[in-house]
This record gives C-alpha cells, structure tokens and sequence, in this order.
C-alpha cells in the first residue's frame, strides 16, 4: 500500500469514529435528565468527535493551507468549548434548575 492509501484509510476511520461520538453526544443530549449531565454528554464526546472529524479531513486533503485552517477550528475547538460548558452550568446553578440531591459537593451553597 502507497503511504497516501494509507492516510485515506486513516482518515476514512477518523471520520466513522468521530462522527460516531458525535452522534453519541447528540444521543446523550437527547436522553439525560438533566443539565448538568447534558453539559457532559455536548461537550465531553463532541470536542473528541470533532477532532476526530478535523484529522480525518486533514488526512484526506493533505494541503498545506487546509492543514493550517484545519489546526485553527481544533485550536477554537479545544478553547471555546470548555468556556461554554462553563457559563451554561452556571447560568443552571444561578436559575437553580437543576436537582441538588444528583450534587456530591456544592462549594457554591455558602455564597
């Protein structure tokens, strides 16, 4: 096998496998009870799923100038993503939409 057959069987599994925990994010989403357990299953699966997604495209254009916006959208990714999760579990805690007894410790009861 050529090293680019290769990188297109490594990319077409990168490309399964992330869109497959996407669609377990999106599943999850859809099926906990709660926000807290929501904010894990939109954040924790999909950020991996989406840099599954972003290597299995970049082994399949191989370009330079893709390869470089391709590193921006995982850089973004990997940055914005944990700040959302963030502000949406506080936004929840602050409304209090959310059940106290699923909360093994709550530092925030005091302020």
């Amino acid at each position: 096998m050529t090293p680019g057959a290769v990188a297109d069987w490594l990319g077409a599994v990168s490309l399964v496998a992330g869109a497959l925990l996407n669609l377990a994010a999106a599943i999850g989403v859809l099926r906990f009870p709660d926000a807290l357990s929501r904010m894990h299953a939109a954040t924790k699966p999909q950020v991996l799923g989406v840099l599954l997604l972003l290597l299995g495209v970049a082994l399949r254009l191989r370009s330079p100038a893709d390869l470089g916006m391709i590193l921006l959208v995982g850089v973004f990714q990997l940055a914005t993503a944990p700040v959302a999760v963030q502000m949406i579990g506080r936004a929840v805690y602050r409304s209090g939409r959310l059940d106290r007894e699923l909360l093994e410790a709550d530092e925030l009861a005091e302020r």
